[in-house]
């Protein structure tokens, strides 16, 4: 059933142009940004076999391909089929601990010669589906701590696969979900918990775990002193006062250490410490055995070689193919996580706040788009689109200018990378999918 504005319409027109539009803007900024990295004088032609923008033009070939399928596909199909994905996906992410390729230290690859792919990519979209799909049963009561917890279960199992893959980075975009779970009812609670976790986190790296102790134990009593004699009286309030000040204290003093000397990765502790300008401490040094010379911190160069070109660019940017950092290839993975930096350089400052510029207004599209929606399956997996690309578009960004640390986290529809290009494609096409038939009620 189909809502009286939309009946008349033909299929094409039913799409959403500006969404489309926004898709093609970003890709094209992206090819041009991938091939001004790789440009060099000396090229003859530009179909040059081997180039990473000859395969990023390939792989929007096969976006393109696949968004066609997409559109031509029944809309109740995402709905129908969403657990069944979502467990096909869970089923590769597992087997891909243990048949995974190895890139760079972490095995969330699989691929047969050149050609591989990143299953934790292909994922988001089959979570998004899923979490869209238990929210809009009728069944689901979205109130009740189980289904709540249900919710959050869908969410982070992919993550913690993704994290037995050692690619810690990717598996923190599923968090993203979160911002969806607000958008449906998720209380305030939560998200003081999160950022409670984060200050943890954060005072455990910057204060001396003795007086971290101390500090966390002054806090529990002025709380306590600070309440109403009333409540102060009250044994509950008490217990629950105690129980957040173990629960911190464990977090802080164990589980925060336990995680960085035998969770993370020695470069991923090497970009938190970089970011909060302090050296890592011998107890979480993995560069070698004890009294060796530290290695050089990687991912501090990165970040400062990547300051370094985008200060470069100035207000107007230094023109097009005219990056000296871009050309001469000083900034580290520059065509994938970094690619912000040929933006910057070249572009300089109204370049940068222009494809920022892009990037809101197809997040503000988006959101336009899911509060059009009749279904609240095509609302919610809405809102998980816009949530997954401003998770990615912060981070990315952040890390490129030294505002969070260096996870390895791509830049939506500009940075290098099949996997990456397609899965945002197919989210984007599916959204368009799904608004066509805005006026139906999808189960």
């Amino acid at each position: 059933m189909k809502d009286s504005g939309t009946s008349n319409k033909s299929y094409l027109y039913r799409i959403d142009g500006i969404t489309l539009l926004l898709y093609f803007m970003l890709v094209a900024v992206g090819l041009a940004a991938v091939y001004s990295v790789e440009h060099r004088t000396t090229d003859i032609g530009f179909f040059i076999p081997g180039k990473s923008y000859v395969k990023q033009l390939t792989w929007f070939g096969y976006s393109l391909l696949l968004g066609m399928f997409i559109l031509l596909t029944d809309s109740k199909f995402f709905s129908s089929f969403a657990f069944v994905l979502f467990a096909c996906g869970l089923f590769i992410l597992f087997i891909t601990i243990f048949v995974g390729v190895d890139v760079k230290g972490s095995r969330s690859w699989l691929g047969y010669g050149a050609v591989r792919f990143q299953p934790g990519e292909v994922c988001k979209i089959f979570t998004a589906m899923a979490l869209a799909k238990f929210l809009s049963m009728q069944e689901t009561n979205f109130k009740l701590l189980k289904n709540r917890l249900l919710a959050i279960g869908i969410a982070l199992i992919p993550a913690a696969l993704i994290i037995l893959q050692k690619e810690t980075g990717l598996a923190l975009v599923y968090f993203c979900f979160f911002l969806v779970m607000y958008r449906e009812g998720l209380p305030n609670a939560i998200l003081v918990v999160g950022f409670s976790a984060i200050a943890l986190v954060l005072g455990t790296l910057l204060i001396e775990r003795k007086l971290l102790f101390i500090v966390l134990t002054i806090l529990a009593v002025l709380i306590a002193l600070m309440l109403r004699n009333p409540i102060r009286r009250s044994p509950g309030i008490f217990v629950i006062i105690l129980a957040c000040w173990g629960i911190a204290i464990s977090f802080s003093q164990l589980a925060v250490p336990f995680a960085f000397k035998h969770v993370l990765q020695k470069h991923q502790i090497d970009r938190i410490y970089s970011m909060i300008g302090k050296e890592v401490p011998d107890e979480y040094d993995k560069s070698g055995t004890p009294g060796d010379e530290k290695k050089t911190n990687s991912s501090e160069y990165n970040v400062l070689q990547s300051k370094i070109a985008i200060g470069s660019g100035g207000l107007y940017g230094k023109g097009y193919l005219n990056g000296t950092s871009t050309k001469n290839q000083f900034v580290p993975e520059q065509n994938t996580d970094f690619i912000f930096c040929a933006i910057g350089e070249q572009f300089g400052f109204m370049g940068s706040a222009g494809l920022v510029l892009l990037y809101v207004s197809l997040l503000l599209r988006i959101i336009y788009v899911a509060e059009r929606q009749r279904s609240s399956f095509s609302r919610i997996y809405a809102y998980c689109v816009a949530s997954i690309l401003f998770f990615h578009f912060a981070i990315n960004i952040s890390m490129t200018i030294g505002l969070a640390p260096v996870i390895g986290i791509t830049l939506p529809f500009l940075s290098y990378g099949g996997s990456s290009l397609l899965s945002f494609s197919a989210l984007i096409f599916i959204l368009l999918r799904l608004d066509i038939d805005r006026g139906a009620l999808l189960r």
